[in-house]
């Protein structure tokens, strides 16, 4: 006889029913959003903000530290375009629990708006020569603000991190995709956008960025971004490395990390490791190397063999000096296991790095400038997929560039919270398990002797990691 099957609870109606009366109770669905506008306002970011961001402000309006904090609350909750300002608006207690209302969709978008200047096209336009294309236009006073802000986040939270005295720069291009008509064509076909970026690897911020059109080569002026960057490290910082891929591979910015004396930069060294641009010259040099000077690094892979060895090799190039030390160029042999062809039906690969660090060992030294994909390579990701960077939300070049600009600064401040009040074990934690754990905890707004009070649907250590963490982010004064 067969045994009766017992129905799985999924398999029943709901047991509930809806009132369709809403509560007349102060609740909100965001209970963790404090600690992300606390974090904020911790920092000093209000008064940069209305120091630096200099747009029309309307008499009835928001200022623009209220807009600024909007908007880092919008990428914090998950937030993509501008209409999910409404949903942040519809949430009964978020206003209570941060003291203000939150701007309307429509109000967010005049507010970036602002950011654009379509002189700034036309003068990059105008200034292009022969049969250039691409251009980069000068960023309007706003957009230079919201730079200026990032900064200033950045150095705080460096003064708060003593001990994090070493910085690593990686840079590098991303693409971003757009279906937006004025989007140009970037070099794998379709349409959208191709910002650079610079990330301070150790503390996982962003120190500055450059929003290109699609159609603008990764190699042109890396010299301007990385400028940027080392302006923005704190003064805490002693010990300077810089990682780039080909795209950074160019002589003038080669040249300005080389030169120890540089303007608009710290002086003394930085080491760095850039991939070398393959030329014929190169790819020759290579070539010669016997094959006694091959050696593995890494660990081992399952379907490549990798190894490294030093190339004597003088590219000639006006970043060579006779009064400098020679640059170190180290090549990169990547062989398949089972005798296969790669896909261009080439036997083997030839990569190089070209550096000014001669102390360390060729695989160290090809490790260590791997390591730039784990860093940068993780922002562009978290930016485009869990922030709202990945969807440009106008047809206006300005205001899609202010618009990456707020989620790299949503996510210098979620870094500061990891780093400066949350857990240990958070301190990797993505927006997505920031958003679950934290975020996105229901709780109610009672009012109590006078005060708002908000309690919070979670557990007592949970509570108990709250409370220890708005204690040490106390407010600027």
């Amino acid at each position: 006889m067969q045994k009766a099957r017992k129905p799985s609870p999924t398999e029943s109606p709901l047991l509930i029913e809806i009132d369709p009366k809403p509560v007349a109770e102060t609740l909100t669905a965001m209970g963790g959003v404090p600690l992300v506008v606390q974090t904020f306002r911790s920092l000093g970011l209000p008064l940069s903000v209305r120091q630096y961001v200099r747009v029309k402000e309307r008499e009835r309006g928001y200022d623009q530290a209220t807009m600024v904090e909007s908007f880092v609350v919008l990428n914090a909750v998950g937030g993509e375009c501008f209409d999910d300002f409404q949903r942040l608006r519809e949430d009964p207690g978020l206003s209570g629990m941060i003291g203000h209302g939150i701007p309307s969709p429509e109000a967010a978008r005049k507010f970036l708006y602002q950011f654009h200047d379509e002189e700034k096209i036309e003068e990059a336009k105008r200034r292009r020569t022969g049969e250039e294309v691409a251009y980069i236009p000068e960023e309007t006073e706003p957009l230079v603000g919201l730079g200026l802000v990032n900064r200033g986040l950045v150095r705080e939270l460096g003064r708060r991190c003593p001990d994090q005295r070493i910085a690593t720069v990686d840079q590098d291009a991303t693409i971003i995709e757009s279906r937006k008509q004025e989007a140009l064509r970037t070099y794998e076909g379709e349409r959208g956008y191709q910002p650079m970026l610079a990330v301070w690897a150790e503390m996982n911020v962003v120190l500055a960025d450059e929003f290109r059109d699609g159609n603008v080569p990764a190699i042109m002026g890396p010299l301007v971004l990385a400028k940027k960057a080392f302006a923005a490290l704190p003064e805490t910082v002693t010990t300077y490395y810089y990682r780039g891929d080909s795209a950074c591979h160019e002589s003038d910015l080669i040249q300005w990390l080389r030169d120890e004396n540089r303007a608009e930069g710290p002086h003394g060294r930085i080491g760095f490791a850039i991939s070398a641009r393959m030329s014929e010259p190169l790819h020759k040099a290579i070539g010669k190397v016997p094959g006694e000077a091959w050696e593995p690094y890494g660990k081992p892979h399952p379907e490549e063999i990798r190894e490294c060895a030093e190339v004597s090799f003088v590219p000639g190039e006006k970043s060579e000096h006779k009064d400098t030390q020679p640059l170190r160029y180290v090549a990169i042999r990547i062989r398949p296991r089972q005798q296969n062809l790669f896909t261009d039906g080439s036997p083997v690969k030839h990569l190089a790095v070209v550096t000014n660090i001669w102390e360390w060992k060729a695989g160290r030294l090809i490790e260590w400038h791997r390591e730039k994909a784990g860093t940068i390579e993780a922002v562009h990701d978290v930016l485009k997929n869990e922030l709202a960077a990945g969807v440009m939300p106008s047809k206006y070049f300005g205001t899609n560039a202010a618009w990456l600009r707020l989620a790299e600064i949503s996510h210098n401040v979620m870094t500061a919270l990891k780093r400066l009040a949350l857990p240990a074990e958070l301190l990797t934690a993505r927006p997505k398990r920031l958003r679950f754990l934290i975020f996105n905890t229901p709780g109610r707004l009672v009012h109590h002797a006078r005060r708002m009070v908000l309690r919070l649907a979670t557990t007592a250590v949970r509570l108990a990691e709250w409370l220890e963490a708005l204690r040490l982010l106390p407010l600027r004064v």
